[in-house]
């Protein structure tokens, strides 16, 4: 009877992890990365009336001993503007402003979740090893004139688990 107390107690754990963050994933003795492609817009005409719009894939891989069900909380830094409701490419000291969205409608903005901005919140199931993705979505508004040139920001990906 006694080797079976211990399993008792970390299942009474876990139970009591997942009741008591269900946003979180309930995870023992795990890690999770993350991995996003760029978001590549190619080439803006500041004289279109469309919006220049790309698209890249984040995914967010967990390692684990035991299994987790739950999710993880995804933020984007703000980039170099300090600001991730209006993120801004740079080039030199000229600026070109653009978004990043968690859906193909471009109404949520991806951020920290403060700020006017969300988190992106994935689900995740499995044991030992555990990925899943999402698409972000990327739009420069039209009509913003600015000088011909590579435009770029770098933006940092905090997964919370």
């Amino acid at each position: 009877m006694r080797p079976t107390l211990p399993r008792l107690a970390l299942a009474a754990a876990l139970a009591a992890a997942f009741a008591a963050t269900p946003a979180r994933a309930a995870c023992v003795l795990c890690s999770c990365s993350a991995n996003a492609a760029n978001i590549a817009f190619g080439s803006y005409d500041p004289s279109s009336a469309t919006p220049r719009d790309a698209n890249a894939n984040l995914t967010v891989s967990c390692s684990t001993l035991v299994s987790i069900l739950g999710s993880v909380d995804v933020a984007l830094s703000a980039g170099q503007s300090g600001i991730a409701s209006t993120r801004k490419m740079a080039k030199g000291t000229d600026t070109l402003t653009y978004y990043v969205y968690d859906d193909a409608a471009h109404t949520v903005i991806l951020g920290t979740g403060s700020g006017g901005t969300n988190l992106l919140q994935l689900s995740i199931a499995g044991i030992i090893s555990i990925s899943t993705s999402a698409t972000l979505y990327g739009r420069i508004p039209a009509r913003q004139w600015v000088r011909a040139g590579a435009y770029a920001d770098t933006l940092t990906v905090t997964v919370t688990y």
